[in-house]
Parts: structure tokens; C-alpha cells; sequence
């Protein structure tokens, strides 16, 4: 497949989420997480590469309510190969986990198999407790049942997303709001 522009694409697509939409639902997941965490600074794990400009965002909500974080960030994702989902590592905190709170911020909760790899590997560094933010949620039955986000921002349709973070072959990444390409 050529690469698409980001003019090009948006032209082939649907407009799901525009921005003001995403800054609302990044302003109230920073509400609920300076409530959860006030007194405390929590590790917070950006997961690469499609958690980038809604980490940003919500770091910088999250300071405008008082509540610091530390800051950290993993690149892991899913092997499509094999069955299970294994997650392969190309990046691992580099901040110390044991004893501490954890919240993992994610671009896209869809089936939940990095997540939740994820989550458990936290756990197993020794982190007291790990919570999910995701700025979507894919609207389906296909996510692992004991995978949730504690703070979801908006719920997408079950198509293919790209925008805010999400891409198309690693592209598109850089649109300031979120598309899926028109059904046909």
C-alpha cells in the first residue's frame, strides 16, 4: 500500500472524534486521576508509540489540577503470530515499579492483550497498583474480560482507527483528531 498524505487521508475518511471532543475527554480522565491519586505521585507509563500526544496532553491536564508524576514510557506490542498474544519488548521502564502506583496511558483499548501483558508484567516488578487510561474504546466483544480501563476517554465504533496517536502503517499518527477510512 503507497503511503497516504494527511491530506489524502482525510479525504478518504470519516471524522470519528474531533479535538475539542478529545480535550474534553482528556480534561475529565485528568479530573478523575488527580481525585485518585492527590497526595501521591504515581509512576506514569506512556505506552510507545501511539500513546504519545495523548500522554502529553494528559501530563500537562494532569499538572494544571496540581498532580505531578513520574514519568516513564514502554514499547511493547503484540506478536501477531502467535496465538495468546505474546508481547515482544522493545522497551522497558526504566523507573523502579515495586511498592509504587502505577498508571499505564494508552492510545486504544481494543482487544486488550498488550494491556494486559503489560499490567501483569508491572505487577510482577512489584507495583502496588496499575491502572489503565486510554484516550478510546473500541465498541465490541472481542476485549479480554478481565481487561478494563479505569479511565477511558471516548468509545469508538469497532473499525479501523487512525488519527491522535493511531496510524496506518506507522503513518497518520500526527492528525489532530480521529478517522476510520469510509465503509464502502
Amino acid at each position: 500500500m503507497s503511503k497516504l498524505t494527511l491530506e489524502q487521508a482525510v479525504a478518504q475518511a470519516d471524522l470519528l472524534v474531533d479535538r475539542p471532543t478529545i480535550d474534553k475527554a482528556i480534561g475529565a480522565i485528568a479530573d478523575a486521576i488527580a481525585r485518585d491519586y492527590k497526595g501521591e505521585i504515581p509512576v506514569f507509563v506512556s505506552i510507545m508509540n501511539g500513546a504519545l500526544p495523548f500522554s502529553g496532553l494528559l501530563a500537562l491536564a494532569l499538572g494544571e489540577r496540581g498532580q505531578d508524576v513520574q514519568f516513564d514510557y514502554l514499547q511493547a506490542s503484540r506478536y501477531h503470530g502467535e496465538t495468546g498474544g505474546q508481547l515482544v519488548w522493545k522497551h522497558r521502564p526504566v523507573s523502579s515499579l515495586f511498592g509504587r502506583r502505577v498508571i499505564l496511558v494508552d492510545d486504544i483499548l481494543d482487544e486488550g492483550f498488550t494491556l494486559q501483558g503489560v499490567r501483569q508484567w508491572c505487577l510482577e516488578q512489584g507495583a502496588t497498583d496499575v491502572r489503565i487510561a486510554v484516550l478510546t474504546v473500541k465498541k465490541h466483544d472481542r476485549c479480554l474480560p478481565d481487561v478494563k480501563a479505569d479511565y477511558p476517554g471516548v468509545e469508538l465504533p469497532d473499525r479501523f482507527v487512525f488519527g491522535f496517536g493511531m496510524d496506518i502503517d506507522e503513518n497518520l499518527r500526527t492528525l489532530p483528531a480521529i478517522y476510520a477510512m469510509k465503509q464502502a
